[in-house]
């Protein structure tokens, strides 16, 4: 319930102008959309369904190459399937890849540098609530080598594509409940407390928003943003937070509303004018912080986090 009441809260803070707002950018900002992006190469995790599959959607029509990195096959294959027949674009294709499974990360990094030339664009996009705590294989707590560890490996893993790569650029698509989260340089795995799956998730879209300022900083030629698509009807909403999805449902963003800034970040000359490490909401930059907010930590918190992070993913790399 104390989670529900918190959800609401930043519904008020951030979703004023929820779905109509998107509408007016969608039919009054269309040129920013109006490119081909033949010959541009994009990976989207958890592109089978929801934001995922609504921005690989909308790439494919534009002529992009897509890779469609999901855990589930029989999904993956059924979306590349929709998104080829109403695209005409045979350029998709499917890697079957489970984020939360921390070496086969790695693994899948390195074999994908390997095989291909060239990535101009990374969307973390994929992402899962824990309605329990859990491990993986290597002992990390489910959600965090899904949310964190496995965003941070497979950025870090292709960077140097990306790097060697024309305009490369990096989106996350992160979400408002950050907005009622402090970045927690310890107890990552919530070993600690009771574990409400809801909140650690929260923690994790922060940490994400860390990792995006920081990736800015040391990676200048890769261009970085995160974003909050708004509030939007997806299985994983209405599965976490029942109440919130049922006091709301009728208010929700579609995901092809909720994938629009994603797209906009991935595809415009505009955004690709905005300082990187930025975070975006309605294709408009916005603070990650609420006024007034306690959720701002420091420089010397930043770096703690991002060499706790570099130190622990090292122990899972293939050598």
């Amino acid at each position: 319930m104390l989670t529900t009441k918190l959800y609401n809260l930043i519904w008020i803070s951030t979703s004023s102008s929820q779905g109509h707002h998107v509408e007016l950018l969608i039919k009054h900002l269309p040129i920013d959309l109006e490119v081909s992006m033949a010959g541009r190469v994009f990976m989207i995790t958890g592109a089978n369904s929801g934001i995922g599959r609504a921005t690989a959607m909308a790439i494919a029509k534009r002529g992009g190459t897509v890779h469609m990195v999901c855990r589930n096959k029989d999904k993956a294959e059924e979306a590349r399937a929709d998104i080829v027949k109403e695209s005409g674009n045979k350029e998709i294709y499917v890697h079957i890849l489970d984020l939360s499974e921390t070496r086969k990360v790695w693994e899948f990094a390195e074999a994908f540098k390997r095989k291909y030339k060239a990535l101009n664009v990374l969307i973390n996009n994929a992402g899962c609530i824990m309605s329990e705590r859990d491990v993986n294989a290597e002992g990390l707590e489910k959600s965090f080598a899904s949310n964190v560890m496995g965003v941070y490996i497979l950025t870090r893993g292709l960077i140097p594509l990306l790097e060697k790569s024309a305009e490369p650029r990096v989106i996350t698509v992160s979400s408002g409940g950050m907005l009622v989260q402090k970045l927690r340089t310890g107890n990552l795995q919530t070993e600690i407390g009771r574990y409400d799956g809801t909140m650690v998730y929260a923690q994790h879209k922060r940490q994400q928003v860390v990792m995006t300022e920081q990736w800015a900083k040391t990676h200048s030629n890769i261009h970085f943003s995160v974003m909050h698509p708004g509030w939007v009807d997806t299985p994983a909403v209405a599965n976490a937070m029942p109440d919130f999805h049922q006091s709301m449902k009728d208010s929700l963003r579609t995901p092809e509303q909720g994938a629009d800034t994603a797209v906009w970040l991935a595809i415009s000359e505009a955004a690709a004018t905005k300082p990187s490490g930025s975070f975006f909401q309605d294709r408009r930059m916005v603070s990650a912080h609420l006024p007034l907010a306690w959720t701002h930590s420091s420089q010397l918190e930043q770096q703690k986090f991002m060499s706790v992070m570099e130190d622990l993913a090292k122990t899972f790399q293939p050598h």
